[in-house]
């Protein structure tokens, strides 16, 4: 079942519920205690700096999988850490990414040694806006060991942000896999809130990884079968052809998404319904080019329909996780937080520069 913790920092108290959410979620990701050892500095670190520097934030731990799409069947999952403030930036973004660099008596860990800690590290900072800062740490078995068994990295990457509306479970749910050439994108919101919703959620997951060759109409098919016996979700399929170069998708219920080429945005629509309760006779299906340059954006309806991603993003270069948390981050505040379980999901694309 989706797990995520959410810590709002805006005192020194909830430093220590920043290492016990750590703690749990490391227990959660299966990692070792070498790996939660580190898990819990880096953690603690960022949510140090968001006292720091930000004057307050929010820290999100989950356990995640492979953001490059090689291959999201468990193998390779990660505990995802991610610190979300609305503060004035890092004017000096070398400079903080140094080793042990520090300019408050913090922890003395500083970004750098973050980044070296983690397997996957990145971060954007804009002044006056804030930043956004990502980690992912693996299980120490297969860090290494396992990169000649693993397949080439597709030319794209996904990554996500789930923010739950009721705290522990999270009734929204994403999940990437790739079978061969085929690549697929599900992004799953449960009806209502809390456990139940996320037992609807989780199951749409575990069909899309049973079954990662079935086109989104067939794979919704198989989930409106599935779900029966859960509250339904509204649940939105993607799946990107590698050699082929399209993507095709399909939906079903209020799953937003967004594909864009260039400098244009195209809204993919889903067709009304639930799945697992009331599905369509005929499922719809698009088929559009996918670009070097394309973007797909999928979320559920915690999300404001009018969000927008900043032109100066560099989402070509940035780990989608991070351009998740940007768009979340720009489409509320502090004063505003989320309404409902809001998760983003983003697949982009994986230039040398990534």
């Amino acid at each position: 079942m989706t797990r995520v913790w959410d810590v709002p920092v805006h005192d020194t108290t909830r430093l220590r519920d920043v290492r016990v959410a750590a703690e749990e979620a490391c227990g959660h990701a299966g990692l070792g205690a070498d790996r939660e050892a580190a898990a819990v500095l880096v953690a603690t670190e960022l949510a140090t700096n968001l006292l720091k520097h930000a004057g307050g934030g929010q820290i999100l731990l989950e356990t995640t999988a492979a953001p490059d799409g090689a291959d999201a069947g468990g193998d390779r999952a990660a505990l995802q850490i991610v610190t979300i403030d609305h503060g004035p930036g890092i004017p000096d973004l070398s400079a903080a990414l140094r080793d042990g660099f520090s300019t408050t008596r913090s922890l003395g860990a500083g970004l750098g040694t973050c980044r070296r800690l983690a397997d996957d590290f990145d971060l954007h900072s804009s002044p006056g806006r804030g930043t956004v800062a990502l980690v992912r740490i693996r299980p120490s078995t297969g860090r290494r060991g396992s990169e000649r068994s693993r397949p080439a990295p597709a030319p794209v990457r996904a990554g996500g942000i789930n923010i739950p509306l009721v705290e522990g479970h999270s009734g929204d749910a994403w999940a990437c896999v790739r079978s061969g050439e085929r690549l697929t994108l599900l992004l799953a919101d449960g009806l209502g809130h809390g456990p139940h919703a996320a037992e609807a959620s989780d199951a749409a997951v575990r069909q899309l990884r049973l079954n990662p060759r079935l086109t989104p109409p067939e794979l919704l098919a198989a989930l409106h079968t599935a779900l029966r016996d859960t509250r339904g979700a509204a649940v939105a399929v993607a799946q990107l052809d590698l050699a082929g170069r399209h993507l095709e998708f399909s939906g079903i219920g209020n799953i937003g998404a967004r594909l864009r080429s260039g400098d244009g945005w195209q809204p993919l629509v889903s067709h009304p319904g639930i799945v697992g309760a009331h599905r369509p006779a005929h499922i719809p299906r698009h088929r559009l080019p996918w670009n070097p340059d394309s973007l797909l954006i999928l979320h559920s309806d915690g999300l404001p329909s009018r969000w927008s991603l900043r032109p100066e993003v560099p989402a070509a270069t940035l780990d989608p996780g991070v351009t998740a948390a940007l768009i979340v981050r720009d489409s509320s505040s502090s004063a505003r937080p989320v309404r409902d379980d809001t998760t983003v999901a983003v697949l982009s694309p994986h230039t040398a520069e990534s």
